[in-house]
């Protein structure tokens, strides 16, 4: 006997993890749980711009459940058995994290749940274990890093000598290995010189500033995030490190709207894709940037975009599973096949399913220089340069250190 088709008063029910307190959240958090609702609520009005004007997921109202990603690993893993067995929610998509992301991506394949993670740019999550029901649909860090020397070569930077200053976990250290290796190919005289590693949260940057000052590289490198990166750009200027300096973030336009003027011209950053300012004109572009804008008072960063991107990724494989299901709700195995090597149109540019095994992502990326505007009383983003996801990604079956440290070969650049 075939089974009904969904009912409109079915729902999906979909845990969203991201932080909303503590200092990863005005600046990350927020604007990704802002980037959930406003996504959310536009998919149950059947009001997102084509592929995506069907009501839900597949004609199921979405019913989220938001948490708070801040707390520490140890406190994710149980938040997230909670989510699967207390809340029976069908998918947990979230995840800032690289810490976080280690830390539940085995829960959820020992539970045999479905989990998208939405962000966390440490490599190693597939890299180093092979995941049936886990998925990440944003590329990780590699991208940043490659996408930056490939800018920096391309503009003609000067960089004889490299400083760095990173946390002291996943993500800062995993960026880190990938710049300095990606320079060494591609700046193969470049010397390393003070390398930091405060932890996570350190807040006080006086005795690092003062090392990277009296280094006087070329290039001080960071891939700080949220209040740690404003509070090192606040910190930092006073002392004279910008023009000291070229600073050079990968991950950066997060901390624009907050600091305004106090950003440094000129600085070389990163999105973690071609997002916010930096984002190409589409139609579904138009309707996130325009619309988020106006209904939070300010323009979409990364974090929305990329948990948009995992939305619309998730409801294009319900979608794609009620195709081939008769249009009934989607089990989780059904979802998980629908989702492996999956395509899909996003704000930020076509989203890939590439690597390992069809369960993350690879995606375009763009890179640019600071510059405030007066006018708008906003820091613009000038000298935009867009890198091809294949230029800028490793490709399937090759770790991401091992390809850059063997020359990033089959990339394919413009």
């Amino acid at each position: 006997m075939l089974a009904a088709p969904a009912s409109a008063q079915e729902t999906f029910k979909l845990g969203i993890v991201t932080f909303l307190s503590g200092p990863a959240a005005d600046s990350f958090g927020v604007p990704a749980r802002n980037g959930a609702q406003f996504v959310i609520d536009q998919l149950n009005k059947g009001s997102v711009p084509s592929p995506y004007e069907k009501v839900g997921f597949g004609g199921m109202k979405i019913e989220p459940v938001i948490i708070d990603e801040n707390g520490g690993a140890t406190k994710q893993v149980q938040e997230l058995r909670n989510l699967y067995q207390r809340d029976n929610v069908d998918v947990v998509l979230g995840y800032i994290s690289s810490g976080d992301c280690l830390a539940v991506a085995p829960i959820a394949e020992e539970l045999k749940k479905m989990l998208v993670l939405m962000d966390c740019g440490t490599p190693r999550i597939f890299e180093e274990a092979k995941y049936n029901y886990v998925f990440r649909t944003a590329a990780h860090a590699t991208m940043d890093n490659v996408g930056l020397v490939r800018y920096m070569k391309a503009k003609n930077v000067k960089m004889d000598t490299l400083s760095a200053i990173n946390q002291d976990y996943a993500w800062g250290q995993d960026s880190r290995a990938d710049f300095v290796a990606a320079a060494q190919q591609l700046y193969p005289n470049v010397k390393v010189q003070t390398d930091l590693l405060p932890k996570f949260g350190a807040g006080q940057y006086g005795t690092e500033i003062s090392a990277l000052v009296g280094a006087g590289s070329d290039v001080v490198y960071s891939s700080l995030w949220g209040g740690d990166l404003q509070a090192f750009i606040l910190q930092s200027a006073p002392r004279g490190l910008p023009k000291r300096s070229q600073l050079v973030f990968s991950a950066a336009d997060h901390v624009l709207p907050p600091l305004g003027d106090k950003m440094p011209d000129g600085t070389i950053l990163g999105a973690r894709g071609a997002y916010g300012l930096m984002s190409q004109k589409s139609p579904l572009n138009d309707w996130l940037f325009k619309g988020y804008e106006a209904v939070n008072g300010v323009y979409p960063v990364q974090a929305a975009y990329r948990i948009t991107q995992s939305i619309l990724g998730l409801k294009a494989a319900v979608e794609k599973a009620m195709i081939k299901n008769g249009g009934k709700k989607p089990s989780t195995d059904e979802l998980v096949a629908a989702m492996t090597g999956l395509e899909w149109p996003s704000p930020g540019g076509l989203i890939q399913m590439k690597l390992a095994d069809g369960h993350q992502a690879i995606q375009p990326i763009a890179i640019s220089r600071t510059k405030y505007n007066p006018d708008l009383k906003r820091v613009d983003l000038v000298d935009i340069q867009y890198f091809a996801a294949e230029c800028v990604n490793p490709p399937p079956g090759v770790k991401s250190i091992d390809w850059i440290k063997g020359g990033m070969q089959g990339a394919k650049c413009n």
